[in-house]
């Protein structure tokens, strides 16, 4: 019987944030990969970023060929990134190179001449020792060539010269008006082919990342999110496309006596996420700081995002029900940031929460409260930017605690994002008008691995804190 043997393809880890885990590992090793599109959409920052992770973190020097920027000005770009170009250079971990092609005679008795350039590019992967090049852009290169078989021609054998030099390269392509690329053409002779793109909707900008396609591999095939920040790249999901994180069997109190006695005597698990919904005055706050206090306490550390209430109004309300977050603050155990969800996208509200969680290294994280996304984006949005956040923090073993407003009426067990799925508790908190005064209940409607209270719990807001009744009838 004949036998089988399946080849798999070797990759090279682009050390891009999200990028690996989207393409199942990086790009094809010793291939060429094409990222195409719009103006401004970070196609030369990608390709830069792919050499100065590889130089640093992989000891693979890199050649960066522009047919557009010079040198100097490509330095100060990515300057604010924290990327010392000429420090690389030095060490011979990076050769940057400016073809300029105005005036160049590359059509030499009718034949379209690459040679030269191959000369040039071949000295600098020799130079350095090479690893990884980066060609920005080929719609210069190929200006001149207006019919497409010969485009089609050259394009093949470029991408053939740079797989005979045994280097894995990113060639960068403008996207073209109803095609990924200017030509249409550049993207059916390519391995791997990664388009992004620039929009503004509703007044707010955002990046898109797709692989439209990768020879040989399993990867992403969905639009993901991606920002440019204070490291670089970031595409999202910036966790694994798998649902692998652990399931902690840590139990950690609520703060609140009668709510660890709704949750089985034991609280929350560690890890998990939990979603108090409720009216305006319910107390979704008080239940968030509850749980903030008795962490700080542990010597633990919590990350408080608010959305509605500045830092010093948040610490003066619950200073009014006895928890003192101000204390706090000065220890350094507990951080409150606080921006209007308007004054930036959804992914650059998430980008800022991620690097907050990493700078700053929680054990617990306080959201409040998520309605507030509304209005800068669209609830489907949301949703997707959520699912992302808290399967990263369950990842990390990080509990996140969010409150959400509801509008009360028949439509309380319902939250207005639409993401109490993605929850591990859910709390419903209500209010109940009586005769002459308002009382309060709390309910667990879910509570997912544990034993809990199906009941319905009045409670109080008191100057020592929320007080659960604890009288009603629980399983």
């Amino acid at each position: 019987m004949q036998s089988t043997h399946y080849l798999h393809l070797k990759k090279i880890p682009t050390g891009i944030t999200g990028l690996d885990e989207i393409t199942d590992g990086g790009l094809p090793s010793n291939r060429p990969t094409l990222v195409c599109g719009n103006a401004g959409c970070g196609k030369t920052l990608l390709g830069m970023q792919f050499l100065v992770k590889g130089a640093l973190e992989r000891g693979e020097p890199g050649v960066f060929i522009s047919f557009e920027e010079v040198g100097e000005d490509l330095a100060v770009n990515v300057s604010s990134l924290g990327y010392d170009l000429p420090e690389l250079i030095n060490n011979k971990q990076l050769y940057i190179d400016h073809v300029d092609l105005q005036g160049t005679q590359l059509e030499q008795g009718g034949d379209y001449d690459l040679e030269g350039l191959f000369i040039r590019l071949g000295a600098a992967i020799d130079k350095i020792g090479a690893k990884r090049v980066v060609l920005d852009t080929i719609d210069v290169l190929f200006a001149q060539l207006p019919d497409p078989r010969r485009l089609r021609s050259e394009l093949r054998r470029l991408f053939s010269w740079l797989k005979q030099k045994d280097v894995t390269a990113i060639v960068t392509a403008e996207a073209g008006e109803h095609t990924l690329t200017r030509h249409g053409i550049e993207e059916y002779v390519s391995d791997c082919v990664i388009a992004l793109d620039h929009r503004v909707q509703n007044q707010l900008s955002s990046r898109r990342l797709r692989v439209v396609k990768y020879r040989g591999s399993s990867h992403g095939t969905n639009e993901y999110p991606f920002l440019i920040g204070k490291q670089g790249i970031s595409i999202l999901p910036v966790t694994s496309l798998t649902l692998l994180h652990a399931a902690l069997e840590e139990r950690i109190t609520t703060g609140i006596t009668g709510l660890d006695e709704m949750l089985g005597g034991k609280g929350y698990y560690r890890g998990s996420s939990i979603l108090a919904s409720g009216t305006a005055g319910s107390g979704k706050s008080s239940f968030a700081a509850h749980l903030a206090q008795v962490s700080v306490k542990r010597g633990e550390k919590v990350l408080y995002f608010a959305y509605e209430e500045s830092p010093a109004q948040i610490c003066r309300n619950m200073a009014s029900i006895g928890i003192d977050l101000g204390h706090w603050l000065d220890k350094g155990l507990l951080q409150i940031h606080a921006v209007r969800p308007t004054a930036a996208g959804l992914e650059a509200h998430l980008l800022g929460i991620l690097e907050v969680v990493r700078e700053f290294e929680p054990q617990t994280v306080v959201i409040d409260p998520l309605n507030s996304f509304i209005t800068g984006g669209d609830t489907g949005a949301i949703k997707v930017m959520l699912a992302r956040l808290l399967d990263y923090l369950k990842t990390e073993g990080i509990t996140a605690f969010c409150n959400s407003l509801t509008q009360g009426g028949e439509n309380e067990e319902q939250t207005e994002i639409g993401i109490s799925s993605l929850m591990d508790t859910w709390l419903l908190l209500r209010n109940t008008e009586l005769e002459k005064s308002r009382s309060h209940t709390v309910t667990i409607i879910k509570s997912r691995g544990m034993s809990h209270s199906n009941a319905i719990h009045d409670y109080h807001i008191t100057d020592q804190g929320v007080i659960i009744n604890s009288d009603a009838s629980s399983t």
